[in-house]
């Protein structure tokens, strides 16, 4: 065991850069330290990197001389004492280097844990302590962990929030990974569509923001950045591709334009590596993912009624549709409850048996009974949220209408023919698609949509049509942003018309294409579709309740926002707020501020972390009694004032 370095809080004693460097460690392109200031011994301790320790285990084993059992016995306590109580004898923080010229070169930023409640007085110490300790010609800036540091006020310490970081961060990692490719540098998105070459699935694309319709390829680096739940980036999480934003790589990685590259994203890089090779032999075999079939599942298509959502449930996706059934699943949640929507926080996390302590905490109740806890949750989420309401159409509607038309069966069977000739398909799907929207419907067909929408949405005012395929949502296949939305309808004419829009965006060219990479042919391919109620809130977005760009970390939920509307989130067009929210220990921040430049209010920040508490609860729920209660489920949302409205629920795929 070696002896961690200590330097005594004195305003003689420096920290160099060469006593840094010998000690940390490199996170996202970072070398940082982790230190320990003793206020009862005025004493700062320096944790040496490769000693791995928290910061919890250094003050409990190398200053206080417990043992990781008794640690372990009495770790919630523990963590208590030195990030919550007033009078703690530790002050626990991270000092990290940075060189960005925008901010004049080199500095460090402190920065303590997250959860850390200390008030302003302490943390200004804090500061001051840290500052004298470090040599005077590096400047340290104050970087506050939650929206509670952010309230204080700066007084005479200068301080860099989290969102200025990560929004002029010149690399962020968003899918670490390795691959090799042929690079591929757009300058601008007409010159990515106007291309002589197509691009291919062995391509690395480079371009200061991917359009929402690429292709499946082998590796993305965003020049500009970006959120990491546009399609494109969901879709690039599925896929398990490398995935990066690294600024300046238009410019940078131009002379590499149509060579054969080794890409690496890493984690703890400061920087995507690229490096030229020679064509690899592999690319002869075609792509890894086409041998591997995504299974779909059997669709059942003898049922032809239209149901109202809360008559749903997660078990009718096979005549529905995830999403359809999904939106069934939470009006039965908000209506009843669950029996397994505390397993995350029941599931044990060594060396804690379980975090229900944490969940009473959040829900304000004593005790860890699950049936008092379980209660608390349904109180929360009938005061709190909302589903529309709406109705769904199933599969074999849409099947009804295909086989009706004899123009429209035989357009399905030369596309069928092209694809398995492996012929040109673009001007087919056209032809598909035009027809499936134009082709009226059978008189009986749609008098029975009419008489449903009627019936259940009269004085709906607008409504929102959504798609719901069983071709989505799949392990190996998301197809985030591959089928058709159409918000804003009024009549029951443009109903009509919305629908068959939405059956149309099944064989769209990319759509085709990405499936049938998949193994997922076009026979097996059927679309159900929501018509709901549509809300209003003034903020909307979408929710995953994981990191993205830490999955180790399990405490977190990412939420994108944008005021008024989700599309502005998940098309990728501007840069959404992006807040993460513990929803362990508590405390949340802001580490992106978006277009607007401006964040919530402190009212909007408290419904939005009810409202990642509440994707911890639905994602235990979609687990179920057998499921992996880590499983993160990715959310649409809108916010109204305390009002919570769930527009979508649907799993996060990750790759494996």
């Amino acid at each position: 065991m070696s002896t961690a370095p200590t330097i005594p809080a004195l305003p003689h004693a420096h920290l160099t850069l060469t006593d840094f460097e010998g000690l940390a460690t490199t996170v996202a392109g970072y070398p940082y330290v982790k230190l320990v200031l003793d206020q009862e011994t005025s004493t700062v301790h320096l944790i040496d990197g490769a000693d791995r320790l928290l910061h919890v285990q250094y003050v409990a084993e190398r200053i206080l001389g417990m043992t990781r059992a008794e640690l372990a016995r009495n770790l919630d306590a523990f963590n208590d004492s030195v990030y919550r109580a007033a009078d703690r004898r530790f002050l626990l923080g991270t000092l990290a280097l940075h060189n960005r010229p925008e901010y004049g070169g080199q500095f460090f930023s402190l920065e303590t844990v997250e959860v850390d409640t200390m008030n302003a007085d302490l943390l200004h110490a804090f500061y001051r302590t840290v500052r004298v300790l470090v040599d005077e010609s590096i400047p340290v800036l104050l970087k506050p962990a939650n929206h509670l540091q952010e309230s204080f006020p700066a007084d005479d310490v200068p301080r860099i929030l989290a969102h200025e970081l990560y929004s002029t961060a010149p690399y962020v990692p968003l899918n670490p990974g390795t691959t090799s490719g042929r690079l591929r540098v757009f300058t601008s998105e007409n010159a990515y569509r106007t291309t002589n070459e197509p691009v291919r699935w062995y391509d690395v694309l480079v371009m200061d923001r991917m359009p929402d319709d690429i292709p499946r390829i082998s590796g993305l680096i965003n020049s500009r950045h970006t959120t990491p739940l546009s399609h494109t980036n969901v879709l690039a999480a599925g896929w398990g591709i490398p995935n990066a934003i690294q600024i300046g790589a238009l410019a940078s990685l131009a002379g590499l334009d149509g060579a054969w590259v080794e890409v690496i994203v890493d984690a703890a890089a400061p920087a995507v590596a690229v490096r030229g090779i020679d064509r690899p032999d592999s690319i002869d075999a075609g792509p890894s993912w086409a041998i591997t079939q995504v299974d779909i599942g059997k669709p059942d298509l003898a049922a032809a009624q239209i149901l109202p959502l809360d008559e749903l449930r997660s078990t009718d996706a096979h005549r529905f549709g995830t999403k359809a059934a999904n939106l069934g699943e939470l009006t039965a949640v908000l209506r009843d409850g669950s029996p397994y929507w505390l397993g995350f926080y029941a599931a044990p996390r060594p060396p804690r048996p379980h975090l229900l302590e944490y969940l009473a905490r959040h829900l304000e109740t004593t005790g860890i009974d699950q049936s008092e806890l379980s209660q608390a949750a349904l109180r929360m989420m009938k005061e709190h949220v909302v589903v529309p309401r709406g109705v769904a159409l199933p599969f074999a509607l849409q099947q009804q209408f295909l086989e009706s038309s004899p123009a429209i069966q035989q357009t399905i069977g030369k596309l069928k023919m092209a694809l398995a000739l492996g012929g040109e398909v673009d001007e087919l799907c056209g032809e598909l698609g035009a027809l499936i929207r134009d082709t009226p419907l059978p008189a009986d067909l749609r008098t029975l949509i009419e008489d449903a929408v009627l019936r259940h949405l009269t004085g709906a005012g607008r409504v929102v049509v959504r798609s719901s395929s069983n071709a989505e949502d799949l392990i190996g296949f998301s197809a985030a942003g591959i089928y058709e939305s159409i918000p804003e309808v009024e009549s029951i004419e443009d109903v009509v018309h919305a629908i068959q829009r939405v059956w149309a965006s099944l064989v769209t060219t990319r759509g085709v294409l990405l499936r049938d990479e998949a193994g997922i042919g076009l026979s097996d391919c059927f679309m159900g579709v929501v018509i709901q109620q549509q809300l209003d809130g003034a903020l909307g977005g979408v929710m995953v309740t994981t990191n993205p760009l830490d999955r180790r970390d399990f405490r977190s939920v990412l939420l994108n926002l944008a005021r008024n509307s989700v599309d502005d989130v998940v098309s990728g067009a501007g840069d959404p707020l992006q807040h993460l929210y513990n929803t362990m220990e508590g405390g949340s921040r802001t580490v992106a501020l978006g277009t607007d430049g401006v964040d919530v209010d402190d009212q909007a920040k408290v419904t939005l972390g009810r409202l990642a508490l509440i994707g911890r609860l639905l994602q235990a729920h979609f687990a179920g009694a057998d499921g992996p209660v880590d499983a993160p489920v990715d959310v649409e949302w809108l916010v109204d004032g305390d009002r919570i409205v769930l527009l979508q629920c649907r799993p996060y795929q990750l790759a494996a």
